[in-house]
């Protein structure tokens, strides 16, 4: 039988709810958790998927489960049929004669804590009939998400030229990284050195992301690692209580704490960071016209920045 058409009749949507929830959590463990299923039970439908398409889909190691070129790519597709299913289901429920304007927007967690609070506050005093639904995910969940049309927009990062395919860019701003404190932390009274940050709880960002590729190239300039009682969370709001009521150091981008540090909620370590900075921007589909809606929204996002 062709090899295509076995996997047409094999695939099972359970397979790609399993494959979808490990790209969205980063490990097998928190996919598990969140699909409520056994980590082993788990584990057999992604090896049976990986069966099906003939491809190693993750790199599965100690730290995580990092999806390879061929599971970007197929990612894509999964969050498609996935959102397909979805929007039939609303659309046989959805009620008769409700017309108003739905806008679906997708941001990193940092992004959407530094920008998104001031900008859904200009926005909905614009648009009061605007139903705005804003979801925090990776970078290569939110790239999907654009090219399934499950979003309309996104606020993240450049990526590999083959998934940027179909979607346009627009630079926001750079963002550099940051490690923050509370006002009162001790690290605050010390001559600050990497090996002395080390010796406190830190907070980081997953493996396979960009801020967390930032914090380890930081820490190996340095000679250190970091601390096996890390903090490993893609929540931004889980990072920053976690900073301001404890002793905890987070690493993370600038945009997340500009209000943070401006107010004097969270304090900056002194500590020099390598390069200008990572691009944040805008992101959208080629071959869709913005709502009017969404047209407005963006407009708002590129009102808050800084000239």
């Amino acid at each position: 039988m062709e090899k295509n058409s076995l996997f047409s009749q094999r695939i099972r949507l359970r397979h790609l709810h399993t494959f979808v929830a490990v790209a969205q959590q980063g490990t097998l463990g928190r996919a598990a958790e969140t699909l409520n299923l056994s980590q082993p039970a788990l584990s057999k439908t992604l090896n049976e998927l990986e069966q099906l398409t003939g491809e190693r889909l993750f790199e599965r190691g100690r730290l995580g489960a990092q999806l390879t070129l061929m599971g970007e790519q197929f990612l894509i597709h999964a969050v498609r049929v996935l959102d397909a299913l979805n929007h039939a289901g609303l659309s046989m429920s959805r009620k008769q004669g409700q017309t108003h304007d739905v806008v679906r927007i997708g941001a990193l967690p940092t992004a959407a804590l530094g920008i998104l609070p001031s900008v859904i506050g200009q926005y909905h005093g614009q648009q009061a009939n605007v139903t705005l639904q804003v979801a925090t995910m990776n970078n290569t969940m939110l790239l999907a998400g654009l090219k399934s049309g499950e979003l309309d927009l996104g606020i993240g990062r450049m990526s590999d030229p083959e998934l940027m395919t179909g979607l346009n860019y627009e630079l926001l701003f750079l963002e550099s990284l940051k490690l923050v404190v509370r006002p009162d932390h001790p690290l605050l009274r010390d001559n600050v050195t990497l090996s002395r940050v080390m010796e406190w709880p830190v907070v980081v960002s997953p493996k396979g992301t960009v801020p967390r590729q930032n914090a380890e190239a930081l820490l190996a300039s340095e000679g250190c690692k970091l601390p096996a009682s890390c903090i490993e969370t893609l929540s931004a709001s889980l990072s920053r209580q976690l900073t301001v009521d404890y002793q905890y150091v987070w690493f993370v981008p600038s945009g997340a704490v500009k209000e943070d540090l401006r107010q004097g909620t969270l304090n900056a370590l002194p500590v020099p960071t390598h390069g200008a900075g990572e691009p944040i921007g805008i992101l959208t589909r080629v071959d869709a016209p913005l709502s009017p809606g969404a047209q407005a929204l963006l407009t708002c996002i590129r009102k808050s920045m800084p000239a």
